[in-house]
């Protein structure tokens, strides 16, 4: 088929999309499959790979090759596919309870090896689909049916996390922010390694309206702040309001978008990101795209290298050079 010619309805598959009314799973999924066209890659070469969760649903309604496989290990299987055909585009579609608790190994290992596959993890800070139990991202004091005196369990931060396993390309963003979350994630798939975002999702059912500061016009201005490379970090209705780093403290404050000092934001910077990637709560806004980029050898790259400067192996040679077994 021609790159060309492909649209949205090229990537959406005859199956019923079955979330719950107002999930921001769907517009999360419209986004991606409207970009992908314009990325100009065959359709036959997108693989998407999920772990288990509302999110994992996902590969069902991509019209591509996909794997919905256990829980946790999707970075695993996606490590798989990578490796075995490096020609494909490969998506992981993870949630932040799928992602960072039962899969949190495998999370950290496809982070620090840098495999060149997008990572997207559906972040709702709590479980959906087993009925809302708190999870690892969850807020402090969140009630759930497995928290009813509320959470006494400090939340991660998944930008922080994936920074702190050594991920190249970390960004965050929104599930109705649909412009800014194509263009994070169009950035995700340019760059050549891993790249983890962040996607801050609603759950209607569980959990609905947490990030509603952060969404709403008549808030967001306030409690979001949209960095991008080489500009001041502003934020507020006007522009009024802007962050800048306290040297002494090593920490963030907010200014005047007037003052002297404003931090003008490095992606390239990976201590500036893990300080915008822990911001947020109160008086702070919550950091939303590419906090951090970094170019460095994918591990499919070397992985390709060396084998194709193995010899041909005999396999029977192989099996009887040592301590060999036969069954009868």
């Amino acid at each position: 088929m021609n790159q060309a010619n492909l649209t949205l309805k090229d990537f959406a598959s005859d199956q019923e999309v079955r979330w719950c009314p107002g999930c921001g799973d769907y517009a999360i999924l419209k986004t991606v499959q409207k970009l992908l066209p314009t990325l100009g890659r065959p359709r036959e070469n997108q693989v998407f790979v999920s772990g288990i969760g509302c999110s994992s649903r996902f590969p069902y309604y991509m019209n591509t090759y996909g794997f919905h496989t256990i829980h946790g290990r999707a970075p695993a299987i996606a490590t798989g596919v990578k490796l075995a055909n490096p020609e494909l585009d490969v998506w992981v579609i993870t949630g932040d309870g799928d992602g960072l608790s039962i899969g949190g190994n495998h999370m950290m290992h496809t982070l620090r090896r840098n495999l060149d596959l997008q990572i997207l993890l559906f972040n709702n800070e709590i479980y959906g689909l087993t009925k809302g139990q708190y999870s690892p991202t969850s807020r402090l004091g969140t009630r759930s049916p497995s928290s009813p005196a509320g959470s006494i369990d400090p939340p991660l931060s998944p930008c922080a996390v994936a920074l702190g396993a050594g991920g190249a390309f970390v960004a965050r963003s929104i599930d109705t922010h649909a412009k800014h979350l194509s263009a994070v994630i169009g950035a995700g798939h340019a760059h050549k390694g891993t790249a983890f975002i962040e996607i801050l999702q609603n759950c209607p059912i569980y959990n609905d309206g947490i990030f509603e500061p952060v969404k709403d016009r008549a808030t967001a201005p306030d409690f979001r702040v949209e960095v991008e490379h080489g500009k001041p970090i502003v934020f507020g209705r006007d522009g009024e309001k802007a962050i800048r780093l306290d040297r002494e403290r090593l920490c963030l404050e907010v200014t005047g978008a007037d003052a002297e000092d404003v931090l003008v934001h490095d992606e390239s910077n990976p201590v500036l990101a893990q300080l915008l990637a822990a911001m947020g709560g109160p008086g702070f806004p919550i950091a939303i795209g590419v906090l951090y980029r970094h170019r460095q050898p994918s591990f499919d790259e070397e992985f390709s290298r060396r084998k194709g400067k193995s010899k041909e192996g005999n396999l029977a040679a192989l099996l009887q050079s040592g301590n060999t077994w036969v069954v009868d």
